[in-house]
């Protein structure tokens, strides 16, 4: 019996935690028209915005598998650029720069820059996060992506809900919080940017049971918690939107669908 309870808790373990992470290659939910129109309708929104960098996010499995607060499964930065295509032709668009898991190896995490299609190639739902920072925060986001700093704070070490507060692991939305720190405070320094982080940001619970968590380590692929002291925490979307909203950092924060736009945070 005790057997049996064990192999039904891991068997929902293994069901909520699988593909929740950031994986680059998902199969497709939609059709690639359907994906592509609505690729296009998130572009022309953040350049309506104006947004020259701005904080992006998808749904990467059903909603209903998320724990409570978390509205998205993967996050990073779009950055307007200049593109080349493979013809040889030049384009301007949005290049958004991520941080995935290796294909083949969940444990472990590669950078990637592609553009809005592939993004959201593998989306559950057509809906996307969009935080826009100040116009002052995006010019520091671009420079500090165009020196090469979302390299310096990667950490390919991979872990589902790493704990923001250390470097023992990393997932997207702590690498995207990594950048962002390191154009607000002016340095790749790891060990200053986490002072600064648990000093000023606030993570996100994750409303699962450590017994839960635990078996998800014995059998999710790109999951430890052995990075936490007690209580289970990480970035999310939503903190990073909240984080800026506090410092006085955030233009903009919505979740955009295909025909309306919801505000992300409360007015309070």
């Amino acid at each position: 019996m005790y057997k049996r309870v064990m192999i039904s808790y891991a068997i929902l373990a293994y069901s909520f935690f699988a593909q929740a992470g950031s994986e680059q290659q998902q199969a497709p939910q939609f059709d690639a028209a359907t994906i592509t129109a609505f690729a296009k309708s998130v572009k022309h929104y953040a350049a309506e915005q104006g947004a020259r960098a701005f904080i992006i996010a998808r749904l990467g499995q059903p909603k209903e598998k998320l724990p409570a607060g978390f509205h998205f499964t993967h996050t990073a930065i779009a950055i307007y650029s200049q593109i080349e295509l493979e013809d040889g032709n030049k384009v301007n668009g949005y290049a958004i720069h991520n941080l995935y898991q290796k294909a083949g190896d969940a444990n472990v995490s590669q950078l990637v820059t592609d553009y809005p299609v592939d993004f959201f190639w593998g989306a559950h739902a057509l809906k996307a996060g969009i935080v826009i920072p100040t116009p002052v925060l995006q010019q520091k986001l671009i420079m500090a992506i165009h020196h090469g700093q979302n390299k310096t704070v990667h950490n390919p070490k991979y872990s589902l809900i790493a704990n923001p507060f250390n470097n023992q692991y990393q997932n997207c939305t702590e690498h995207t919080l990594n950048v962002i720190n390191a154009a607000i405070y002016q340095t790749d320094n790891m060990a200053k940017l986490k002072v600064n982080t648990t000093a000023y940001f606030k993570a996100q619970p994750v409303a699962v049971s450590r017994f839960k968590l635990a078996l998800g380590n014995w059998f999710a692929d790109g999951l430890s918690t052995d990075d936490h002291p007690e209580k289970v925490a990480t970035a999310s979307f939503t903190s990073i939107a909240n984080y800026l909203k506090e410092y006085d950092l955030l233009d903009s924060a919505v979740i955009f669908e295909q025909k309306k736009t919801v505000p992300l945070l409360s007015s309070s």
